[in-house]
């Protein structure tokens, strides 16, 4: 399916669907695009998982660690593959219930799927989802498997959300129309985005996000994560542990890069207090993405800060300090975006340009040979091979 097969049209209606690394839910974003600079955000939302298929989640991540292909579905995997798309039907059918849209009015899903595993030094990703069952559950063609192709020309296939964010970035208002930009999402792995006018954008992992801090009070505390940073505030850097985490070859690494949910192991029990601990890896978290800046041509002058880490007060408040002066730290929402549906808007977005051919990744971005398109384009009523 292209484009072609929707006739001549300037804008298309698209949903996407994200499920981050954090577990925290699915965010639902819908969009009318041109898959280019033409960009119309509509309601977004976000639906929580229950605590069963969280855990089951859980327990496919550990699974995740022994895959040997993409399309392989061991043990319980594939169940769990099945009730995680049918969740995701279940939130797309509500959310259109919801703001009142007809699902037939839309003309494509953006579907990302669950991550269980990332190795791009073995061209190996695999996310839980399954297009086929979606675009029937639904009855709306669904564009995912959007990184395979990525890694098919020797790229990283991550990050995929800097084709949106140079979009974002031609429609600031004035005030914020500062250029070079830096977009940073903050979610259980931080990356950033590097616009300098009409360039390809740069972009690459920058390090931990959420997970550690989410991992460590956990599995510590049985808490799932630190509300409005009320642990951390508590709780004071320790320097050997952050350079433990700092000093990781990683952060030297040249870009394109990307990182595994489990690249940063989480902190052991004898490393410090809860509220400690936790203090220091909103340090890491803030260190690292400043950090960014050795890898990028110019220093930013703006950084536009997204994800479920711009909630987190530490972390933004060190982020602030790690880039000192000469850069202002604003949320997206200073700037008129959601920083909770940008990565939704993404998947809607980069499922217009699947259809339409265009590139979602570049070299700048992933490392791939070449701009690369991709994606599997799944009709209601397709079987799975």
């Amino acid at each position: 399916m292209t484009a072609t097969d929707y006739g001549d049209r300037a804008t298309y209606r698209a949903i996407g669907l994200m499920s981050g690394t954090s577990l925290d839910g699915i965010d639902i974003a819908l969009i009318e695009t041109d898959g280019v600079l033409d960009v119309t955000r509509g309601p977004s939302r976000t639906y929580g998982f229950s605590t069963e298929l969280r855990g089951q989640l859980e327990e496919a991540l550990e699974m995740g660690k022994g895959l040997a292909a993409r399309t392989e579905r061991p043990g319980d995997l594939r169940a769990i593959e099945a009730k995680l798309t049918d969740r995701h039907a279940e939130i797309a059918r509500h959310f259109a219930s919801e703001i009142g849209l007809a699902l037939c009015d839309v003309d494509i899903v953006g579907f990302h799927g669950q991550t269980v595993l990332h190795k791009p030094n073995e061209a190996l990703t695999v996310q839980l989802g399954d297009g086929d069952r979606l675009a029937s559950a639904l009855g709306v063609p669904v564009a995912w498997d959007l990184r395979a192709r990525d890694m098919e020309s020797a790229g990283q296939g991550a990050p995929l959300v800097p084709a949106y964010h140079r979009a974002l970035a031609a429609n600031l208002p004035p005030e914020f129309a500062i250029r070079p930009v830096a977009f940073v999402n903050i979610g259980g792995i931080s990356n950033i985005t590097y616009i300098d006018g009409d360039e390809d954008p740069i972009a690459f992992d920058c390090g931990p996000g959420n997970a550690l801090i989410d991992q460590w009070l956990q599995r510590e505390a049985g808490i799932p994560f630190d509300q409005n940073g009320r642990i951390a505030s508590e709780g004071t850097i320790i320097e050997t542990l952050a350079d433990r985490y700092l000093n990781a070859d990683f952060f030297a690494k040249k870009t394109p890069k990307s990182l595994d949910r489990f690249d940063f192991p989480v902190p052991d029990p004898d490393d410090g207090e809860l509220s400690d601990v936790a203090r220091t890896l909103c340090y890491v978290t803030a260190r690292g993405i400043a950090q960014a800046r050795e890898h990028l041509p110019e220093r930013p002058e703006l950084w536009i800060v997204a994800g479920g880490g711009r909630r987190h007060p530490t972390i933004l408040s060190d982020l602030a300090d790690a880039l000192g002066d000469e850069a202002d730290v604003v949320l997206a929402e200073d700037c008129g975006f959601d920083g909770d549906a940008m990565e939704a808007e993404a998947w809607a977005y980069l499922a217009v340009r699947s259809i339409r051919g265009l590139p979602l990744t570049f070299p700048t971005t992933t490392g791939c040979r070449e701009p690369v398109s991709g994606g599997r384009i799944s009709k209601p009523g397709t079987k799975r091979d």
